[in-house]
C-alpha cells in the first residue's frame, strides 16, 4: 500500500446513508439532457429530494414536481428543452398543483430570464445550488418564483450518496470533480458550471466500493477534465505547497481499480494538454481499467486550436496519441471534432481530415460550430464560415469517420473478447449486448447468458457501429 493509500485508508470511516427514492408522499419526475455529468447530477438531486419526502416516479403524469436537467453546449440542446417545456403546459392545465423546475447549465446561463420567457417554470436552479432545492420549493408553495444560480468554489456534493436512476444495475457514473478552468473560447461550461474543484478521493473510493457491493460491474469516473484532478491529502484539498503529497488522477484511478478486480473502470473526459504518461501506465497495469480513451481534438490545425484556446498544438496531440499506442497498443480512441470554427479555411479543414487519417479513431462526436452567447469566441471572433460550407465539411468528416470505424471493427472480426453483458438488444429480443474493454458494442444470441456477467465472445461479423458474435 502506498503512502497515499494509507492516508486515505485512515480517513475512510463508514458509508453514506443509502436513500430510498421509492417512498415518499410527493412524486418527482426527473428528466435529463446532455452529457453524462447532467445524468450524474440528477442522481444527486433525487437523493436530496428523497430526504425531503419525494418519491421518484417513471410516469410523468403521476408527478407533483417535474425537474428538467438541461444542457447549454449548443443552441440545438436548448431548443430541445424549450420544446419539452411547451409540452408541460398541458400537464399544468390538468394539474394546477404541478410544479416545474429547470436545473443545470441552461438554468445557470439564462437565470431568471427563464421565468420570464417560459411562463410555466416555477424554479430555476444552477448546478451548484441543488442542496437549496427543498427551500426553494417552500418558496414556490408560498406562491413565489424561486431562483438560485450561485456558483461555488467548494461544492462537490461529496457527502451525498447519489441514487441510481433508470439504471441497469450494472454500470454507473461517479463524479470526481466539478467545473472547468480551461476557458476554451467556444465553450460555455466554465460559465455554467464554475471553477474547477476536485472531490475528496476517499468519498470516490467509498462510492465505488458501495456500487461493487450492490452488484455493479462497471463505473465511469466523470469530470470536465479528469486529467487535472488533484487533491492535497494533508490540507483537505487546498494545495498550499506543491511538494506536499497529493492524489492525482493516476493515483485515484489506481485506488478505484483496487476496489475489486471484477469492477471495470472507465473515465471521461481527458484533455490532451494534461494527459500524462503516468495515467497510461496505470491503465496498462490493471486489467479492469478499460482500454478506451476519449481524447477530444476539436481541430487538426494548430492555428485553429490556438484560436480555440485549447492549450496544445497538432504536434502535441499526436505525441499523446503516440504515447497511448506505446503503453496500450490495443487501446481504442474516440474524439470530438468541431468543423467550421471562426475563420477556418479550407486548408485548415483538410488538416483535420489528415489528422483523422493518421489516428483512425474508433468513434467520434462530430459537430458544426455553434456560436454560444457570452463565450470568448462570440466576443472576439466572427462566425464567418457559411452554413452550407459547415454542412459540407461536416459531411466529409462524418463520411471519413464511418470509413475508419468500419476499418477498426473489421480488425476485431475473428478474435475473442471478454464482454460485460449490459442487457437485451433493442433490435432483437433474442440477443444480448455488451461492450468490450475498448467500448465497442457486441451483440450475440442469448443462450444461457444473463446481464451483469462477464462472458467470452467470438466476433464473426461487424458494421461500422457494432460487432456481431457468438458465445464461446
Amino acid at each position: 500500500m502506498t503512502g497515499k493509500e494509507k492516508l486515505l485508508a485512515e480517513e475512510l470511516q463508514g458509508s453514506p446513508t443509502v436513500i430510498d427514492t421509492k417512498t415518499g408522499s410527493k412524486k418527482l419526475f426527473l428528466e435529463s439532457y446532455g452529457c453524462a455529468m447532467n445524468f450524474s447530477d440528477s442522481e444527486i438531486v433525487a437523493s436530496i429530494l428523497a430526504e425531503n419526502g419525494y418519491q421518484t416516479v417513471d410516469q410523468i403524469d403521476d408527478a407533483d414536481l417535474i425537474l428538467v436537467n438541461t444542457c447549454s453546449i449548443r443552441d440545438k440542446a436548448e431548443q430541445t428543452v424549450r420544446n419539452r417545456l411547451n409540452h408541460f403546459k398541458g400537464l399544468k392545465r390538468k394539474n394546477q398543483h404541478l410544479k416545474v423546475g429547470v436545473l443545470g447549465c441552461m438554468a445557470e446561463r439564462l437565470k431568471s430570464q427563464l421565468l420570464e420567457e417560459e411562463k410555466l417554470v416555477d424554479l430555476v436552479v444552477g448546478p451548484d445550488a441543488y442542496r437549496d432545492i427543498p427551500k426553494l420549493l417552500d418558496e414556490v408553495e408560498e406562491g413565489q418564483k424561486a431562483v438560485n444560480v450561485l456558483l461555488s468554489r467548494e461544492e462537490t456534493y461529496a457527502d451525498i450518496n447519489p441514487v441510481k436512476l433508470n439504471t441497469n444495475g450494472i454500470t454507473a457514473f461517479i463524479s470526481i470533480m466539478r467545473g472547468c478552468d480551461n476557458m476554451c473560447t467556444f465553450c460555455v461550461v466554465p460559465f455554467t458550471r464554475g471553477r474547477e474543484r476536485s472531490r475528496d478521493p476517499k468519498s470516490i473510493v467509498e462510492e465505488a466500493r458501495q456500487l461493487a457491493e450492490q452488484g455493479y460491474k462497471e463505473v465511469t469516473l466523470l469530470g470536465q477534465n479528469v486529467d487535472s484532478y488533484r487533491w492535497n491529502i494533508t490540507k483537505k484539498g487546498e494545495v498550499i505547497n506543491p511538494d506536499e503529497e497529493v492524489v492525482n488522477f493516476a493515483n485515484l484511478m489506481e485506488m478505484v481499480a483496487q476496489v475489486s478486480p471484477d469492477l471495470r473502470v472507465r473515465f471521461s473526459t481527458s484533455h490532451p494538454k494534461d494527459m500524462t504518461d503516468e495515467v497510461l501506465q496505470v491503465m496498462a497495469k490493471y486489467e479492469n481499467i478499460c482500454n478506451y480513451i476519449h481524447l477530444p481534438v476539436q481541430s487538426g490545425n494548430s492555428e485553429v486550436l490556438k484560436k480555440m484556446n485549447r492549450g496544445y498544438t497538432r504536434e502535441w496531440y499526436m505525441d499523446r496519441i503516440a504515447a497511448i499506442n506505446k503503453y496500450i497498443p490495443d487501446c481504442a480512441i474516440s474524439t470530438d471534432i468541431i468543423t467550421g470554427f471562426c475563420g477556418e479555411t479550407e486548408e485548415q479543414h483538410q488538416e483535420t481530415l489528415s489528422l483523422m487519417e493518421q489516428v483512425k479513431y474508433d468513434f467520434a462526436y462530430m459537430y458544426k460550430y455553434s456560436e454560444r452567447p457570452k463565450t470568448l469566441a462570440e466576443r472576439k471572433y466572427e462566425d464567418d464560415v457559411p452554413e452550407e460550407v459547415k454542412s459540407r465539411r461536416l459531411t466529409e468528416i462524418v463520411d471519413l469517420q464511418m470509413k475508419h470505424s468500419l476499418e477498426r471493427n473489421k480488425k476485431m472480426v475473428g478474435k475473442d473478447y471478454k464482454i460485460l453483458i449490459e442487457g437485451v438488444s433493442k433490435k432483437n429480443k433474442d440477443e444480448l449486448f455488451g461492450r468490450t474493454s475498448q467500448n465497442t458494442v457486441v451483440v450475440f444470441p442469448k443462450k444461457d447468458a444473463v446481464p451483469g456477467t462477464y462472458v467470452n465472445v467470438h466476433v464473426h461479423d461487424c458494421t461500422a457501429a457494432t460487432l456481431k458474435g457468438e458465445l464461446i
